[in-house]
């Protein structure tokens, strides 16, 4: 029951930052599902890695090169799943943060 409601929040935080953000395309809330699911996937097996590749650079930018790996990953996620699109890599980079901001504040009324 956990991890559907933490599909949902995600699902309507990418709903809303879609809605905010210009130059972020999803065609419809079924797309949003796949696109939670997919970035789920990514952050959980694609993520560790990069933070491990990337430590140097991470530690001299004093944990900041990580907003960079996040955008990677909503980027790779546009290519992968068919009807979400993004307009470059700053709105990437804009979308998950907001997608991480709409996130948090929407988990705090899930317990």
């Amino acid at each position: 029951m956990k991890t559907v409601l933490k599909l949902l929040v995600s699902t309507a935080s990418i709903l809303v930052a879609a809605y905010i953000i210009p130059g972020v395309m999803i065609d419809s809330a079924v797309t949003a599902i796949i696109v939670a699911v997919v970035l789920g996937v990514l952050n959980t097996f694609a993520r560790p890695v990069l933070l491990l590749l990337t430590l140097p650079i991470n530690i001299v930018s004093l944990g900041l090169f990580t907003f960079i790996i996040n955008a990677f990953l909503v980027y790779l996620a546009a290519m992968i799943v068919p009807g979400f699109g993004l307009a470059s890599f700053l709105t990437a980079l804009i979308f998950s943060l907001v997608v991480s901001l709409v996130g948090a504040f929407l988990s705090m009324f899930m317990d």
